[in-house]
């Protein structure tokens, strides 16, 4: 039996090694490929060593184009990322709120068109934001991108309720008793109860935030006001020679931040999520 249990053990690990070195390998060829000549990337693509090790391409990447450099592409990044993940989880927690421990007429059926927003795709939604953000002459801003977080986000109004929903309402109560009022029960209670699904929340609105693409090519049309994504883009040129090294050494850069957040925050996303479906 004991050959059998270190067998078992054995192939457990072979297996997470495998996984390992496959959902690894695309990060590992982005970096390769960043060292290599921009010529030579494709034709060495089957290759993790570069034949020579250009480093010039992170600063020739860094350099950006018409004249606004990569700094810029992160500070804009930085806001538009910063203002919308603040928005979305600080409305998301009210609304959580709201659902979870206030009684208001309708709140079943307004519960249940929060849910339906879940399921429709953005593309069903993106020309009316279009229309009604053009309306407000917000185009070529990042009103767009900010200001919609500001209303909650149901994924993380669901996941925020179900974590509420785990505190015993007894502690309502016993601060009531105490000469609390509701915005003090919401301030002094929950929240700091609450605060790993916040940051969960937080994590996920970072991620897809910065990895957000579609939202800046829609609103923003000045250079200078372009987010990291969508500044990438901008390397490939179909009508010219496209510098693929600056271009990969860039998306190595961009993916910095995102694995510095993973890495000190990673413990908060397992809180969150596991404790968050705990009770129904």
């Amino acid at each position: 039996m004991k050959n059998v249990h270190r067998l078992s053990v054995s192939a457990r690990h072979v297996i997470a090694v495998v996984l390992t070195i496959v959902m690894l390998y695309p990060i590992v060829w982005l970096i390769s490929s960043s060292l290599k000549e921009s010529s030579q990337v494709f034709v060495q693509a089957n290759s993790l060593i570069p034949q020579g090790w250009h480093f010039e391409n992170y600063a020739i990447g860094w350099k950006g184009f018409g004249g606004v450099t990569f700094t810029t592409f992160y500070r804009n990044t930085l806001f538009v990322v910063i203002l919308a993940t603040v928005g979305s989880v600080i409305s998301s927690t009210i609304v959580a709120y709201g659902f979870a421990r206030v009684r208001f007429r309708g709140k079943k059926l307004w519960f249940i068109c929060m849910l339906l927003t879940l399921m429709l795709p953005g593309e069903i939604t993106m020309v009316p934001q279009y229309i009604m953000f053009n309306w407000f002459g917000w185009i070529n801003t990042y009103w767009p991108l900010i200001f919609p977080t500001f209303f909650g986000t149901p994924f993380f109004i669901f996941l925020i309720m179900q974590f509420i929903r785990t505190i015993p309402y007894e502690l309502d109560e016993a601060a009531t008793i105490d000469g609390c009022n509701r915005f003090m029960v919401f301030y002094r209670i929950i929240i700091p109860l609450v605060m790993p699904a916040m940051m969960t929340s937080a994590i996920f609105s970072f991620y897809w935030r910065w990895d957000d693409f579609m939202g800046p090519l829609i609103y923003l049309s000045s250079p200078s006001k372009y987010t990291v994504s969508l500044a990438l883009k901008m390397f490939a040129d179909p009508e010219a020679v496209s510098n693929w090294g600056a271009m990969f050494a860039m998306m190595v850069v961009s993916l910095i931040p995102v694995m510095l957040v993973f890495f000190f925050f990673q413990k908060y996303i397992v809180e969150g999520i596991s404790t968050s479906g705990l009770k129904g």
